[in-house]
């Protein structure tokens, strides 16, 4: 079974846009509540954005298992994911080519949004209930956005899946799962 890969920076609306899209038959999973599980487990992380500040053999040894439990993934997904995470050490590609050499990738898709408004959306995550840890530095999320973008390419060489990048604007929610509905 073939899974289309939905990524984006925390801000971006990529859970959202999945939320509020037809899955049409495909399974949704988050790759983040998955590492979760097993840094819990293995590195007593208490809060899923501790992950990112791992050091990198852990954060690789527990991205080495979710690909294993992926794999072995008999229905066909959509995988909510960030294209590459920003440590205290640099970007850390959030599909590394172990990854993704073990799965059938039918499709990858980038969201984002204007800075702007992936800024006004992260200050309004860290008032939220769920407390979420976010950068506020509009240079740095430039940065990685472009670092995603490098990413996105070269995850779409290896797999020879196509790659699209959809803007979700600030009201343009409908457009933005339209425009992925049509690539389910």
């Amino acid at each position: 079974m073939g899974m289309i890969i939905v990524m984006g920076v925390p801000g971006a609306g990529k859970s959202t846009v999945l939320k509020n899209t037809a899955a049409k038959g495909r399974q949704i999973l988050n790759y983040g509540d998955l590492m979760f599980e097993i840094a819990q487990k293995k590195f007593n992380v208490k809060h899923r954005d501790e992950i990112r500040k791992l050091d990198i053999k852990s954060q690789s040894q527990i991205q080495s298992l979710v690909a294993k439990k992926l794999a072995a993934e008999k229905r066909s997904i959509i995988l909510d994911t960030h294209c590459s995470v920003n440590t205290p050490r640099g970007y850390l590609p959030g599909l590394p080519f172990s990854l993704l050499s073990r799965l059938k990738v039918d499709g990858l898709v980038l969201i984002t949004a204007p800075m702007a408004e992936i800024l006004a959306r992260r200050r309004k995550d860290m008032e939220g209930s769920a407390g979420r840890v976010r950068e506020l530095d509009e240079e740095g999320l430039v940065a990685h956005e472009g670092i995603n973008r490098a990413y996105l390419a070269a995850y779409s060489s290896f797999t020879g899946a196509p790659a699209c990048i959809i803007i979700n604007r600030d009201g343009g929610l409908s457009a933005a799962c339209e425009k992925l509905s049509s690539l389910l």
